[in-house]
């Protein structure tokens, strides 16, 4: 569903230019995980075992199983996907982010991927779930349940390849995780796939050369461009899962990443979220120096000249 409008007073504390005790007021969540990607140290955790629904950020899991089937050759990015009735119909239902897809409307697959991680496009992702499973949306669902097992997400179970609510609006019945498996999911994502190539793209226009007029597409992570290092990775939201946002930042070589669940509103997240980035890489331990800077350093405390280091190939 579409997240509320990211307000001025948040603007203004996202960029350092509000007051400390404006931006100390922050709404409570349900859970969060803090972890360092490169040695998967847990930096931060608040009920990070506690189930929520996922709600669009589902879509994580969605491009995870995608990216699989390109690896193995079973599809490529350029694999036309021609949208089917029941994709269109996807693009109809009330509150609900999508890219206005049509019945016979033809994309290829890396376009549709955009609009899955720009504009959280439910549409899109079904048209990818639908493509992907043969025609078989429980089908490819079963391949993310299948993906989420083989990576160790103990709690989560897939019901939708989008994260809308399931018809009955029950919770229980609907896409469940926590905020510990998802920083499973993204940490993977980070280290084997290429997911940052398509999360950190502010704005794009959705189906140039295919469709006319192109469709203009917002990321909806309000942290890229705020909050220095932040380069991914989804939002999410709907009633039953409040607003939940998992971010990723690097800086000087080193990323960290954030999973943060059933926040009350945009301006409670994206506090929370951009507090607990600042607050983990705080937390790293510091780099150790490496040889070269190790053997300046003797040098100089000596007064001779720093020895000469030869690369070779394959160093």
């Amino acid at each position: 569903m579409s997240p509320r409008i990211l307000g001025p007073a948040l603007a203004l504390i996202l960029l350092g230019r509000a007051v400390a005790p404006a931006a100390a007021r922050v709404a409570p969540y349900k859970g969060a995980i803090v972890v360092d990607v490169a040695t998967d140290r847990v930096l931060f955790a608040d009920h990070a075992n506690e189930v929520s629904p996922p709600a669009s950020m589902a879509k994580l899991m969605t491009f995870a199983v995608l990216e699989a089937q390109i690896r193995a050759g079973a599809s490529t990015l350029q694999t036309p996907i021609r949208i089917t009735p029941a994709d269109a119909r996807v693009a109809r239902i009330g509150d609900s982010t999508n890219v206005a897809l049509r019945a016979g409307e033809v994309f290829p697959v890396e376009e549709l991927i955009y609009a899955m991680m720009i504009q959280s496009a439910n549409d899109a992702a079904y048209a990818v779930a639908e493509a992907v499973g043969h025609g078989s949306v429980p089908a490819f669902v079963a391949m993310m349940n299948a993906k989420a097992r083989a990576l160790g997400m103990t709690r989560t179970i897939y019901r939708t390849p989008n994260g809308l609510p399931v018809r009955d609006h029950r919770v229980a019945d609907g896409d469940l995780t926590t905020p510990r498996d998802y920083a499973v999911l993204c940490r993977y994502l980070l280290l084997h796939t290429d997911i940052l190539k398509y999360t950190s793209v502010r704005r794009r226009y959705f189906g140039v050369g295919w469709r006319r007029p192109p469709y203009p597409m917002t990321n909806h992570n309000n942290l890229l461009g705020r909050i220095p290092g932040v380069d991914g990775l989804k939002t999410g939201f709907t009633f039953g899962a409040g607003f939940c946002l998992a971010a990723t930042a690097e800086r000087g070589g080193r990323r960290i990443l954030v999973v943060l669940m059933d926040s009350p509103d945009t301006r409670s997240r994206d506090l929370k979220v951009a507090q607990l980035i600042r607050r983990g890489f705080a937390e790293l331990p510091p780099l150790a120096p490496r040889t070269e800077d190790r053997q300046a350093a003797a040098a100089q405390r000596a007064g001779g000249i720093p020895p000469i280091h030869f690369s070779v190939p394959g160093e």
